[in-house]
């Protein structure tokens, strides 16, 4: 399984963007897509996670109402619509994918996202 992530840039703070995550393969129906960040300094964290079949969707705390999982099965792409973006989302974003398991096995390069004050 490989993974492309994309979208990422600069905006300033309030603004949005979207993320997208594509599979190379079709993905399997029990798998879970999640997303990731790792801002400068810290360890990464857990920002928001859907599944491929029933589209179950967890996000974290800090990004509630802000940020919005979705998936196109279709394309076997996952997007991270994110509004309203603080300069504390700052970060390198990454998706990654469990497979066949129940791990994050899968990782894709990462996307850069930088919010200006």
């Amino acid at each position: 399984v490989q993974l492309q992530a994309s979208g990422g840039g600069l905006v300033q703070a309030g603004g949005s963007l979207r993320l997208s995550c594509a599979s190379s393969t079709r993905p399997f129906s029990r798998s879970a897509v999640g997303w990731f960040r790792q801002a400068p300094g810290k360890e990464r964290e857990f920002v928001a996670s859907i599944t491929w079949g029933i589209g179950l969707i967890y996000y974290s705390d800090f990004v509630k109402g802000r940020f919005t999982i979705s998936k196109d099965n279709a394309k076997s792409t996952v997007y991270l619509q994110m509004n309203s973006l603080k300069s504390e989302d700052t970060a390198v974003y990454y998706c990654a994918t469990t497979g066949a398991g129940t791990r994050y096995d899968y990782w894709g390069q990462g996307t850069k996202v930088t919010v200006l004050q």
